[in-house]
């Protein structure tokens, strides 16, 4: 167990968000924070065809095979499920699953669905980067909504009601629809999502075992989260195991900066999503407008092992990905950006 020193240490936002980002005023030069928005129209499915979708896997007779919403990392291709039917947590830990084409099988043995390509593997470890490492750690996790987030206010974030009501205006579109919470850390927003009941599935994914085990610590203790239409998946953002074209919605709260190829990650959110779908993120900005040019060749070697960007270096990334209707809010080193796939 980490000393008082260290943890007060790891409490410190400049720990965890090393910026160089002078004071600034409260909004910049995107849309006013409390602007209202409105999508083009979209192409999302409807409420209605997913809960008819979603009645007929229902029906399904229990230990029959069904295809499902997840898919082999390895593949691509929809998984067959053998267990009891419906989507959520206690239906999903009793399933197995399936990929007929790789013939690799998956399972949720350790309260979440590992659905990473190294899922079951006996010697093999992989190394990751130390920001990754960082967050894959028990006390990270235990103090991740216990003080670590608390402090994410003092570079602009305006806090979890607030950001929630905000992603949920972009996501208008989407609706009735399923939504894929990346990075979800200990479930923050994926709970958030679930409860408020507006999409028919909810899956909060992340790499993080220990980040996952926490999310169930705190599901279990709300028994209207628990019996809600969520699941938990352990799984790569560059790899992403869904169908392509599957997912109605994807958010990604505080989370850019930790991917180690943020291009990777988009360009496999773009693929999953459908025509329409709409993607929703949120990170800390390494400089901004207003930070004097004279100032920003030292950006980068402050912003250490984290992928921190510029409010021009993220929209180019979104569109170079093939996303289109691009939006962002800005206050001071927060940043809301959305975007749909075409």
């Amino acid at each position: 167990m980490a000393s008082s020193s260290s943890v007060n240490h790891m409490l410190h936002p400049l720990h965890h968000r090393t910026l160089l980002i002078p004071k600034l005023p409260s909004v910049l030069k995107c849309h006013r924070f409390r602007s209202s928005f409105r999508y083009q129209s979209s192409r999302v499915r409807t409420a209605s065809a997913l809960v008819a979708t979603e009645s007929e896997t229902i029906t399904q007779p229990q230990d029959s095979g069904e295809v499902e919403l997840f898919a082999c990392p390895v593949c691509f291709e929809p998984l067959i499920r053998k267990g009891p039917p419906g989507f959520n947590l206690p239906a999903i830990y009793r399933s197995g699953f399936k990929c007929v084409k790789c013939n690799k099988s998956y399972s949720s043995k350790n309260i979440y669905l590992d659905l990473t390509l190294i899922a079951g593997a006996k010697e093999y470890v992989e190394a990751q980067p130390s920001r990754t490492e960082l967050f894959r750690s028990p006390v990270v996790s235990f103090l991740y909504e216990r003080g670590w987030r608390q402090n994410f206010n003092l570079r602009g974030f305006p806090g979890p009601d607030e950001e929630f009501n905000m992603a949920r205006e972009y996501f208008k579109p989407a609706e009735g629809g399923t939504l894929v919470d990346i990075s979800c850390g200990s479930g923050l927003f994926s709970r958030k999502f679930a409860k408020s009941g507006t999409y028919s599935k909810v899956v909060a994914l992340d790499f993080s075992e220990n980040m996952l085990r926490q999310t169930y610590d705190y599901i279990k203790a709300d028994d209207t989260i628990l019996s809600s239409n969520l699941a938990l998946v352990r799984a790569d953002v560059s790899r992403l195991p869904f169908p392509s074209g599957s997912i109605d919605a994807v958010h990604a709260g505080a989370a850019l900066h930790c991917w180690p190829s943020p291009s990777n990650a988009i360009a496999e959110i773009n693929r999953v999503l459908q025509s329409g779908g709409v993607f929703v993120g949120t990170t800390f900005l390494r400089s901004t407008s207003s930070t004097p040019a004279i100032l920003r060749p030292f950006d980068r070697r402050i912003a250490g092992n984290y992928n921190y960007l510029t409010e021009e270096e993220i929209e180019d990334l979104v569109k170079s990905c093939g996303f289109t209707n691009y939006t962002c809010k800005v206050q001071q080193a927060f940043i809301m950006f959305s975007a749909q796939k075409p």
